[in-house]
């Protein structure tokens, strides 16, 4: 999870944000969660400020806090109700006048979160955010009447123009859909987001124009399913004349590529992508298991065998291809022989990028209904277990890459240190990939930079700038 507490300094307000007049109020925001949840975050933000509200950087004094909550496991939830309880207490000590609950915790929890955290002054669901300034209205107007919005998944996503960022300046996430029709069973997404939803092509690029207008070199397009876009408005998959138009858009360097489910990944898109010369050769895939018997019990419409013909044509159109994908360890029935299997594929396939969660038990999902749950204690220990083989591969990967150079988009300044940087290569996305710290004078967020890599400090690497950033 990521907590942004309030609002990074170097974020920037789109002009569009910009609000006149006096302020109806002051307020401090908290966002935690995923991408897709940041972006409705900078949403709110710009919402809140077209209509008059100020934002500060630290919650005491202000007069209300937003918390923008994640509930999609359980550790999700845990760090969610520790920040809502944190501004209760500040509450409670009389530093803030109330408290705003919004976001994916606050539509799983519906009416029991007001049981349950009674303090509570208002709670917002997923689709209620449009509505947020009409809830600081009556937040400081001391209007307690109605103390909860939920609207009902839209039949078309939700538009999110006129954003405040609280990215860095120079990237930002493109959300193109909303929602997901898959229904594995271990996750409860479709619960709190509803239904897939495509986002128009003409507003996204719309949205697309926007942040690049604001500076943003680096757009990240994510969804709940990004493979699956356009099939519910527009009959057919139609991600592939999207990342063409994309990649027309002025003032974007690079365009990332996120959240790809193993479906309608065809050869004509991986074609459009290997043509178009600002998206990097990374996808994200999430594929949570390969041995098909537990596929079929995560309802994954997939088996290993469509798996791998689809990493083998991925690799094949793109050269120098990145994949990064997460699995799930300690699913219910998960045998000794099939995760071995697991292992054994993890190390075949040299993945470059892999993140491991362990299987976590949610109600209102099909898993909590099948036998033969394991516990805690082994899917942890398989976790363990599966991230030493990645370790493995990647390490040998990064000891490879010393003594190449490579281009490395410079994120922020290592604490105290004049001429020390922290950037990524073309196969990170921030917050969840590997970082390289970049050495040279003359730097500054945002530049993109030829880095000659000298060491690996683990997971991460260690360069020094050989040219002039661009």
């Amino acid at each position: 999870m990521t907590q942004l507490p309030i609002l990074d300094q170097s974020a920037s307000p789109a002009t569009s944000c910009k609000s006149t007049g006096a302020s109806k109020g002051s307020y401090s925001f908290v966002s935690l969660g995923c991408p897709k949840n940041l972006v409705d975050s900078e949403r709110m933000l710009g919402l809140l400020q077209i209509d008059g509200y100020s934002l500060v950087q630290e919650p005491v004094g202000a007069d209300f806090v937003v918390v923008n909550t994640c509930g999609f496991i359980e550790a999700a939830r845990t760090e969610s109700f520790a920040a809502i309880h944190e501004m209760l207490e500040l509450k409670r000590q009389g530093k803030i006048r109330g408290v705003v609950v919004c976001g994916c915790l606050a539509e799983r929890q519906k009416e029991q979160l007001l049981l349950d955290c009674p303090e509570i002054d208002q709670v917002v669901g997923v689709f209620g955010r449009e509505e947020i300034t009409k809830v600081a209205d009556r937040l400081v107007g001391n209007l307690d009447e109605q103390r909860e919005v939920f609207r009902p998944a839209p039949v078309r996503a939700l538009e999110d123009r006129h954003r405040l960022r609280i990215t860095p300046k120079h990237f930002a996430y493109l959300k193109v859909s909303e929602g997901c029709d898959r229904l594995c069973t271990f996750c409860a997404i479709p619960k709190m987001r509803g239904k897939h939803a495509t986002k128009p092509m003409e507003e996204v690029i719309r949205e697309a124009e926007e942040l690049a207008a604001d500076g943003v070199r680096e757009l990240i397009v994510v969804a709940q399913d990004t493979t699956y876009y356009g099939l519910d408005l527009y009959g057919e998959p139609r991600l592939a004349p999207l990342l063409k138009q994309l990649n027309d858009v002025k003032g974007f360097d690079w365009i990332r590529l996120m959240y790809f489910y193993p479906m309608y990944i065809d050869d004509h898109l991986l074609q459009t992508i290997a043509d178009a010369d600002k998206i990097v050769p990374y996808i994200d895939m999430p594929l949570q298991h390969i041995n098909d018997t537990m596929l079929r019990r995560m309802s994954r419409r997939v088996t290993r065998s469509s798996t791998e013909d689809t990493i083998a044509r991925m690799r094949k159109f793109i050269p120098d291809l990145a994949i990064r994908t997460t699995f799930i360890t300690g699913f219910p029935g998960e045998t000794d022989e099939q995760f071995e299997e697991l292992c054994g594929f993890v190390a075949e396939q040299k993945f470059e990028r892999v993140g491991v969660f362990t299987y976590s038990r949610e109600e209102g999902t099909p898993a909590v209904k099948l036998p033969d749950a394991l516990p805690e204690e082994v899917a942890a220990e398989r976790r363990d277990r599966l991230m030493e083989v990645q370790q493995e591969v990647v390490f040998d990967r990064n000891d490879a890459l010393v003594g190449t150079t490579m281009d490395v988009i410079l994120d922020q300044q290592v604490p105290g240190q004049a001429t020390a940087w922290i950037g990524r290569t073309k196969h990170d996305a921030p917050d969840v990939d590997c970082v390289v710290f970049v050495s040279g004078e003359g730097l500054a967020a945002g530049q993109i930079v030829k880095t000659e890599i000298v060491a690996t400090h683990e997971y991460d690497l260690i360069g020094a700038a050989v040219d002039t950033p661009r």
